[in-house]
């Protein structure tokens, strides 16, 4: 009896991780292990950088209100520390949209805490 291997299927699986490797370079877009060792390491690559992404918008926050707290005549170390200690409750992501779109209620912020 013939040994049956359901090409369909296996063609069907190369065929989809050929399609979501359009657009590499070389031989990463059409060779087949070559392609599916470049999905593999990106889906590595997405895993990573989905937590990585939370540490950089993080830092750019910070980068924006130490910007537009030294305006203001305090640094950023000194703003949040005063807003910690009166008790005010706002984050990091909010304060920073407040200092890049509407600085009178960033700088009514800073004259609340100084």
């Amino acid at each position: 009896m013939p040994r049956s291997v359901n090409h369909v299927a296996s063609r069907a699986k190369r065929k989809r991780i050929l399609k979501l490797t359009r657009g590499y370079f070389g031989a990463r877009k059409n060779v087949w292990t070559v392609a599916k060792n470049t999905w593999e390491k990106g889906l590595t690559y997405a895993f990573r950088d989905r937590r990585n992404k939370k540490r950089t918008f993080r830092a750019l926050w910070i980068q924006r209100i130490n910007a537009a707290a030294r305006l203001e005549g305090l640094s950023y170390s000194q703003l949040m520390g005063r807003l910690h200690k009166e008790g005010i409750e706002i984050n990091r992501k909010v304060l920073a949209d407040l200092a890049v779109n509407n600085p009178q209620a960033f700088k009514a912020i800073v004259e609340k805490v100084k």
